[in-house]
């Protein structure tokens, strides 16, 4: 029997209303008491950790991240890409199938288990693509994938552009209860766009890639979800325009949901144009967390290059507000790591794309439990309950009898992200330097700390 006790944290469990101060005991992979039964129902010579001051909730969970196996693990791999995410805090992680070859058939997923059963410390899912190859041209065997065991479809990274193909994939997964997530990005619209369409791009004289671009296929993934009944979830919403669509719908009952990155929630597309630039003060948000200098970086630089890009004051405003008020249910990272000499070109000719898995949880805390915009619990909603939820996941949770993964972080340390303590294999992230707020101390993976 194995079992484990941790004293005296700020118990937080959004799916059950719990915030109390009290022990916790995990025995055999599933949360066994909580309060003061703990203590009482341990096994004797239990491991006691004192978590004082520390927030334990159910382990965190980020459906939207790329760990590049097969076929890419020069950038990272699903060992490297686990690793960082148990520092981060996660504990469940969803993959995108954008890896070569594209996850479009069940031999596939099976390769990636298998991968992850034998390397990752974390629980790792999988997606599988909406079309073949994610080329948008025909449907992949969503059947086959369902009983493979992904845990939604999606060509993230590329979208469908054919309207009617993507209706099809909507009826069809309603007979497999299966959510499909999508990259929303009108190509005709956004064509060889690289930042967002504004003030900046033209400043630095790069191509825009306007907000309609999202918002078309926004609108359009309502429309569909109405018409068929199935769900639609928009990955990374980063306009206005999106917000307020997807908050209209929902209004409805129209089956739709948003996410959001913290750096979109964050970074605005003055970071493009050099640090001396991007620092606002808008007396909102919390960008910097120390009393040091503020960390610099050059116009130009690539690693403020994601797909979609980094928006508009208004529109970084807009996606806050979409979060707090459950518009935008889910936050992620987007994970997307890329090698060195991949970024280190002209802006326009960069990958899009930076990692996040690291960061994710502190920056999420400072842009919206530290700035007082969100409660403590409804952020943590954010990243268990929530996500969970879209994808039917038996997680989020510490009801006694619920698996026992379990993140316990500090919400109120300070710490400098920095480029040499990253456990992934890339190191595309536009935080480094930065002092946070908020650190994630323990990792618990069915019962077991994974990362400590």
């Amino acid at each position: 029997m194995s079992s484990l006790l941790l004293k005296g944290g700020r118990l937080i469990d959004p799916a059950h209303g719990l915030d109390e101060t009290a022990d916790l005991l995990l025995v055999d992979g599933k949360v066994a008491a909580i309060g003061g039964d703990a203590l009482g129902q341990a096994p004797e010579g239990t491991p006691e950790i004192d978590v004082t001051g520390k927030v334990a909730c159910p382990g965190l969970i980020d459906i939207h991240v790329h760990f590049r196996e097969p076929g890419q693990t020069a950038k990272e791999t699903i060992g490297t890409g686990a690793a960082a995410a148990a520092r981060g805090g996660f504990t469940t992680v969803v993959c995108m199938p954008n890896t070569s070859p594209a996850i479009d058939n069940p031999g596939t997923v099976a390769l990636i288990q298998d991968s992850a059963e034998r390397s990752a410390k974390v629980n790792v899912l999988i997606t599988g693509a909406i079309t073949k190859g994610i080329a948008g041209e025909e449907l992949a065997p969503i059947g086959s994938l369902k009983n493979a065991g992904v845990v939604a479809i999606t060509d993230d990274g590329q979208c469908v552009q054919d309207n009617d193909l993507m209706r099809r994939a909507l009826e069809y997964t309603t007979m497999f209860n299966l959510p499909v997530m999508d990259h929303c990005q009108d190509y005709s619209l956004v064509g060889a766009g690289v930042m967002h369409e504004g003030y900046w791009n033209n400043t630095l004289g790069l191509p825009g890639w306007p907000s309609a671009g999202e918002e078309m296929i926004v609108a359009r993934n309502i429309l569909l979800a109405e018409k068929t009944g199935a769900h639609v979830h928009c990955q990374h919403m980063t306009t206005a325009g999106s917000v307020r669509l997807i908050r209209e719908a929902k209004s409805r009952g129209v089956p739709i949901s948003g996410e959001a990155c913290p750096h979109h929630f964050t970074l605005t597309d003055s970071a493009v144009a050099g640090s001396d630039k991007f620092w606002p003060d808008d007396g909102k948000s919390v960008f910097w967390a120390g009393d040091d200098d503020k960390p610099t970086w050059p116009e130009y630089d690539t690693n403020f290059k994601m797909n979609p890009p980094l928006r508009s004051a208004a529109d970084r405003e807009a996606v806050i507000e979409g979060v707090a008020d459950g518009t935008l249910e889910i936050i992620s990272s987007d994970h997307a790591p890329h090698c060195d000499y991949e970024k280190e070109v002209e802006f326009a000719n960069a990958p899009f794309g930076i990692t996040g898995l690291e960061n994710e949880l502190a920056v999420s805390l400072m842009q919206l439990y530290h700035s007082g915009r969100m409660p403590l619990s409804d952020v943590i909603e954010r990243l268990t309950v929530a996500p969970a939820k879209l994808i039917h996941l038996d997680r989020g949770s510490l009801g006694v009898g619920a698996v026992a993964d379990v993140t316990v972080f500090d919400p109120d340390a300070e710490w400098v992200f920095r480029r040499e303590d990253t456990a992934s294999k890339a190191v595309n992230n536009p935080f480094y330097d930065w002092t946070l707020k908020g650190r994630n101390v323990m990792t618990i993976v069915a019962g077991e700390i994974a990362w400590q």
